[in-house]
């Protein structure tokens, strides 16, 4: 069990000398040639090992999931500019999803507080999450528009006097999950980022999918928990630890399979 609350997840060994929980091990000769081997889940990994305190781990990509992985690493470089039409397009377009009934008078409003935006210009919580906060924000609407409605308007469960804000958490969670599936790296570092691009290759609208789970999933633990506002990093971490034991279930191979997924759809 590892420091953020994640649970032992059993993985198929199918090499002598290599195990794979949240650690990679070797043999000493291992070590010596950085040997390959199958962990499950048609997933290679490469271990090199100089001491046993220094042990990382380079997982091997086809030529598409590489392709994939690349796409989205492309999607997360975009910053926020409200400069551009089509940023501008994107951000009406959440309004209109969020608040169908009521006119956006302008793009810097105060209007967008009603969102839980810390001012009235979206544009300065994005710095955070990039352009993808807002596509995922966006994904999320437009996708499961009643579960993105109940959580907008905090509808479900016996709620806090002071709660989250509503869209500054969701970039928090796309924050939240380019670290946890190691997206910045040039291949993925650990497991849990390896499953996630195998995932990808199968459904190019992963990560935004997986999004929607960790947001409510995050909802679903703040009422738990009995969260008010300064209890949100604690609440995000608990989030954290449930997606990386869902995704390394060993009956998980599409984001569809994970317990959380069904949270979605009531």
């Amino acid at each position: 069990m590892d420091e953020r609350g994640g649970s032992f997840v059993a993985v198929r060994r199918l090499s002598h000398g290599i195990e794979r929980g949240n650690g990679c091990h070797t043999t000493s000769a291992e070590a010596v040639t950085g040997s390959t081997a199958w962990i499950g889940r048609g997933l290679s990994c490469v271990c090199v090992q100089g001491r046993e305190s220094d042990a990382r781990a380079s997982f091997d990509l086809t030529p598409f999931q590489e392709d994939c992985l690349l796409r989205l690493k492309n999607r997360i470089e975009v910053t926020y500019d409200s400069s551009k039409p089509e940023h501008q397009e994107a951000l009406r377009a959440l309004w209109s999803a969020a608040f169908p009934d009521e006119e956006l008078r302008d793009l810097i409003s105060e209007q967008w507080k009603q969102m839980g935006w810390q001012g009235k210009d979206p544009s300065t919580d994005f710095r955070g999450g990039g352009f993808i906060s807002l596509e995922n924000l966006l994904f999320f609407a437009k996708t499961y528009p009643k579960c993105f409605q109940d959580l907008l308007r905090k509808q479900d469960g016996d709620r806090a006097m002071w709660e989250y804000p509503f869209a500054v958490a969701g970039v928090n969670i796309t924050f939240m999950l380019i670290q946890m599936l190691d997206l910045l790296s040039v291949k993925p570092q650990t497991l849990l980022g390896a499953i996630f691009v195998k995932l990808l290759s199968e459904n190019e609208w992963a990560f935004d999918l997986l999004y929607c789970i960790a947001f409510k999933m995050m909802d679903q633990q703040w009422l738990a928990m009995r969260a008010t506002y300064m209890d949100f990093n604690s609440v995000m971490k608990a989030t954290r630890a449930q997606l990386e034991r869902e995704l390394l279930l060993e009956d998980v191979a599409r984001l569809e399979d994970m317990p959380s997924y069904k949270l979605l759809l009531q």
